[in-house]
């Protein structure tokens, strides 16, 4: 991911810019900007996959050269940086990623990178039939830095009260997505059984019987996943058909 960092201080820009070094991940700062017109004009003439943007700068201010940013026939994403908090609902508006206050900790700035691997409103704009290009792997930011892991080896996505569980052979990878945005994505590729629990159709073996109900058996899985009573018809005839759809 190629990054642009946007800031009217230079210490702010520099410390930014080696946070982002530091980081694990497929990072790397694509250039420095001190104001808006300098970062538009940075993503017209480079390959920028991001830009980190303060908000107040002189000039051309953070919100001005998002919207700016947004009319690109392939828009960066963007996660504004400032110190102040009052800006935080109209730079979602403006199609934020995120939204960091300084001093931007090194833990909350991987979270940040990582959920900017999701295409943003004005990206999904920008696409023909609106059909985004669908990821190849998820990423999650982790004790150790940001990790990402191949969909394809996940056996099943489970949710929680606050996060989404990636559950593949060696563990699992806790992601700060909803359920339902992970089925919209990769619908065809996983089953919904259970209102929290998604399972890979490729890794389906069948359907056993419990104490409790029913259960699906996963390969890579020691335990079947539970199957709800009200999406137990739809895991039958899917099954039954051959497993179509």
């Amino acid at each position: 991911m190629n990054i642009l960092i946007a800031d009217d201080e230079r210490l702010a820009r520099e410390r930014l810019a080696e946070m982002v070094e530091a980081l694990e991940g497929d990072y790397r700062v694509a250039g420095l900007a001190s104001n808006g017109e300098e970062a538009v004009a940075a993503c017209l003439t480079g390959t920028v996959d991001l830009v980190l943007m303060d908000i107040r700068m002189p000039g051309m201010d953070g919100m001005e050269a998002a919207a700016r940013l947004a009319e690109m026939a392939a828009p960066p994403a963007v996660i504004f940086v400032t110190a102040y908090d009052e800006h935080a609902l109209e730079a979602f508006e403006h199609q934020a990623v995120d939204y960091l206050l300084k001093p931007v900790r090194r833990e909350r700035l991987a979270r940040a990178l990582a959920r900017a691997t999701v295409p943003n409103r004005a990206q999904l704009a920008k696409i023909p039939d609106g059909e985004p290009e669908r990821r190849t792997h998820l990423s999650a930011s982790t004790s150790s830095g940001v990790r990402r892991l191949p969909v394809e080896a996940v056996l099943c996505f489970r949710a929680d009260s606050k996060y989404v569980a990636a559950c593949h052979a060696g563990g699992e990878l806790l992601l700060e997505e909803p359920l339902k945005a992970l089925e919209e994505e990769f619908g065809d590729l996983f089953i919904r059984i259970h209102r929290s629990v998604l399972a890979a159709r490729r890794h389906v073996e069948g359907m056993e019987k419990a104490e409790e109900g029913w259960r699906l058996r996963v390969r890579g899985l020691a335990e079947g996943l539970p199957i709800s009573r009200r999406h137990l018809p739809t895991v039958r005839r899917w099954l039954r058909d051959g497993r179509r759809g």
